[in-house]
């Protein structure tokens, strides 16, 4: 008798997501550098480049090193209410649909980021659908956050709702960020904010 008769269904997608996720892997072998591995993340997840954001732990805060126009924003306290910050301290994933109807603090979307390779206007959009994930090496130490939204003037202009195969997606490739050298604090971001 033959055993592969229904292994197929769930085995394929399975596979392709393993496979992008060695993809992440690979360039972060290859050229360890914040923009790239967030530039694979965007195409692994089909999303714009402007729609993943990386932030480090470092010192009580959080402080973006993806993408290079927030890093002059400001840090997030760990201790503050932001997505960002709940998911650090509680080390817990969060997926939204509906972000534009949670309490979230907003000033980083009001931030002019300068991918205008991505959208012919390179308009600030507000998120309408996020999902946050913790960076945590394997002691439990949380060394980030990694975020991917999509953003648009509402939930149908933003794109396709996330899944929670997308949400899988994001833990596995923060598994990979976490021996990021460049999320250890204080460690040097390379110089790819070109």
């Amino acid at each position: 008798m033959s055993s592969h008769g229904h292994q197929g269904a769930g085995a394929k997608p399975a596979r392709e997501s393993a496979a992008r996720v060695g993809d992440l892997e690979r360039t972060l072998t290859e050229s360890p550098t914040p923009k790239k591995v967030c530039h694979k993340l965007a195409q692994i997840l089909h999303v714009r480049r402007n729609e993943v954001a990386l932030l480090r732990s470092e010192k009580g805060s959080l402080k973006f090193i993806y993408p290079f126009e927030l890093r002059a924003a400001g840090v997030i306290p760990l201790s503050g209410s932001s997505v960002a910050a709940r998911t650090a301290s509680t080390r817990t994933s969060f997926l939204s649909n509906s972000f534009i109807r949670v309490k979230h603090v907003s000033l980083f979307e009001s931030v002019k980021l300068g991918i205008a390779e991505d959208r012919e206007d390179s308009e600030q959009m507000p998120i309408q659908k996020i999902m946050s994930v913790p960076i945590t090496e394997t002691n439990g130490n949380v060394v980030g956050v990694v975020q991917v939204s999509r953003k648009g003037l509402d939930a149908v202009l933003a794109g396709a709702d996330f899944t929670g195969e997308d949400l899988k997606q994001l833990e596995q490739a923060a598994e990979i960020l976490a021996r990021a050298p460049f999320m250890q604090d204080g460690a040097p971001l390379g110089d790819d904010a070109s």
